[in-house]
């Protein structure tokens, strides 16, 4: 399993119903795409829950490398990159999966909380602790799922949570889902990916 997310910053006055036609125009496109278990078509917009900035950052779950590939190298991706240049792909190993109490509701926001893996601490530890924080946002209510996995280039831990109400109680930053994509979430291992 791997994660994988991008971020267009845009302008503080940039008009987000363009993003949000985008979404809807061409969102479909994914929702069968081998090898992709979600994708979460996330925005935040400036003022709004909180946000500093505006921005288009989906989150994509991958259940296999090819497809992942299929999707970077195959020309679905360019049509992004031509219209708003190359953004940098984030990407994180897997590390756990857990569906969520609401996990048949459809996701309306979801949440991602990064941290880094301090120096000198016990990596299996920290890595347990992750799964279990996965687990624990899963067991919340209106939770449809949540992951968590590791950057070990930057020692860094991603947690990503999907909610089917707008007031989650877990901490981070606060997307909207414009929609979600999931041909595979089904066969997404569930738990501990180790």
């Amino acid at each position: 399993m791997h994660a994988m997310q991008y971020e267009l910053t845009l302008p503080a006055d940039y008009d987000m119903t363009v993003i949000r036609d985008r979404v809807s125009r061409i969102g479909h496109l994914l929702d069968t795409w081998d090898g992709l278990g979600f994708k979460a078509y996330l925005i935040r917009e400036r003022g709004v829950d909180a946000s500093p900035v505006n921005q288009y950052a989906p989150f994509y779950l991958w259940n296999t490398t090819q497809g992942m590939n299929s999707f970077l190298w195959g020309g679905a991706f360019q049509g992004l990159v031509n219209d708003f240049g190359r953004p940098v792909v984030q990407h994180w190993t897997g590390l756990a999966y857990e569906e969520g109490r609401s996990a048949g509701s459809p996701a309306r926001v979801a949440v991602r909380r990064r941290r880094p893996v301090a120096e000198g601490v016990e990596l299996a530890e920290a890595m347990e602790d992750a799964v279990r924080e996965a687990g624990r946002l899963a067991a919340m209510d209106g939770a449809v799922g949540a992951a968590a996995a590791v950057d070990p280039r930057h020692w860094e831990v991603v947690h990503v949570s999907l909610w089917d109400h707008d007031s989650p109680k877990a901490s981070g930053e606060v997307f909207r889902v414009l929609h979600l994509s999931q041909p595979e979430r089904d066969r997404l291992p569930l738990g501990r990916q180790w």
